[in-house]
């Protein structure tokens, strides 16, 4: 019951994620799947999460609960010296849930299904992207697809793998990682608004431009609008299938 997005581009990155858990007839529940840690002029971490939601809480709070431990010879996502790093920290979080909880989920039929995108840039290197798995490893994102996807990608994925470019301007693939949640939408009802996003200018070390996408956000209407409208015009100007 997720979609999450995060697109790599020479100018900085972009996250979107759902925060839809639940979309039974009379019980719809939302929660935040994009996560940020950050150092301001010196790092920016993002974590975008879908799965089970219960193991995904337990890995962010892990991650957050080692940053204020005691114990100063553990490197945290504050303290990893590169993104490399910080992926493995990931990693080693979620391989430290699965141990505690594995077992008992097992037991009681659920699945150990967890995923992962992480994200973003520490002083000295330039902005990466990840995507981590519930074995606790994971994969960095490629230069030929400068895109990552968790959860419910499909609907998604057609028009990112049309239009994506890595020379984008942040806010040119904000309208497109929006209208590719648009698509998910309204092909499947487990994913729901609000919409969170984070456009990442490299070497800004910030986040401000954060924000939160409801249903009836006028932009967020009117793009989806025009988008039908002008999928109908191209389709209406094609060649008919002539047998």
């Amino acid at each position: 019951m997720t979609y999450c997005v995060g697109l790599k581009l020479d100018r900085g990155l972009v996250f979107a994620a759902d925060t839809r858990t639940n979309a039974g007839v009379d019980n719809i529940a939302t929660y935040k799947k994009l996560h940020v840690w950050e150092e301001p002029g010196e790092r920016v971490i993002t974590l975008l999460s879908a799965g089970n939601l219960a193991i995904t809480q337990a890995v962010v709070s892990l991650l957050s609960e080692h940053i204020t431990s005691a114990d100063n010879d553990r490197a945290t996502l504050l303290t990893a010296k590169t993104m490399f790093q910080v992926a493995r920290l990931v990693g080693s979080a979620v391989r430290e849930v699965k141990e505690i909880d594995g077992e008992a989920l097992a037991t009681s039929a659920e699945s150990f299904f967890v995923t992962f995108i992480l994200g973003g840039q520490i002083e000295g290197e330039e902005p990466r992207m990840f995507q981590i798995y519930a074995a606790g490893n994971f994969i960095e994102v490629a230069e030929d697809t400068p895109f990552l996807q968790i959860g419910e990608h499909k609907y998604g994925k057609p028009i990112l793998d049309r239009v994506t470019r890595s020379d984008m301007r942040l806010g040119e693939a904000a309208k497109l990682v929006l209208l590719s949640f648009d698509s998910t939408l309204r092909s499947n009802l487990s994913v729901g608004t609000p919409i969170d996003m984070l456009l990442y200018n490299k070497d800004t070390f910030s986040t401000e431009r954060q924000v939160r996408i409801e249903q009836d956000d006028p932009y967020f209407q009117k793009l989806s609008h025009g988008w039908s409208e002008k999928l109908r015009d191209a389709f209406g100007e094609l060649d008919e299938f002539d047998v």
